[in-house]
């Protein structure tokens, strides 16, 4: 009994699989480098030290810690606008709470905002009371952990942009 259901498996059937296969791996390593491999900087506030990734270009501060499940105690992101301005934040997309450090162009803080629920989500943007530069996304609670305040300056220091 010959049984035909109008399918016949070809090489070109298992090259297009096997060339479909490899390129969603290539894509989900690429991803993964991309994200647990993303240069840091340091950041000093005072006795305290945070490796945080550094966002300089409109779509990585777009993009922001959205969909970042967990951050480090001593994680976060730092995104610097490279000039002074009254920078919006807001939680699309997050699902971790952060205390939110905004800092003028000396690196002194002008703006605090601690324990942001990633519920906000875009119900509301937050912005300083005055012009900064930098923004800095820490894990909430660490504000008060490592006692940062309005006037006080943070060490860092941010590679300049090729552009």
């Amino acid at each position: 009994m010959n049984r035909t259901n109008g399918f016949s498996w070809r090489p070109t059937t298992t090259v297009f699989l096997l060339g479909g296969f490899i390129l969603v791996l290539v894509a989900i390593v690429a991803a993964y480098m991309v994200t647990a491999f993303r240069p840091t900087v340091e950041v000093r506030t005072g006795s305290n030290v945070y490796h945080v990734w550094v966002a300089k270009t409109d779509e990585q501060r777009v993009q922001g810690l959205s969909g970042v499940k967990q951050l480090s105690p001593n994680g976060g992101l730092l995104m610097d606008f490279e000039q002074n301005g009254a920078w919006g934040i807001w939680m699309k997309d997050m699902l971790v709470p952060l205390d939110i450090i905004w800092m003028d162009e000396k690196k002194k803080v002008v703006y605090i905002v601690k324990n942001v629920p990633p519920e906000q989500a875009t119900s509301s943007v937050m912005r300083p009371k005055s012009a900064a530069r930098y923004v800095l996304e820490l894990p909430a609670g660490s504000v008060d952990k490592s006692a940062i305040k309005t006037g006080q300056t943070l060490e860092f220091t941010v590679e300049k942009t090729g552009v």
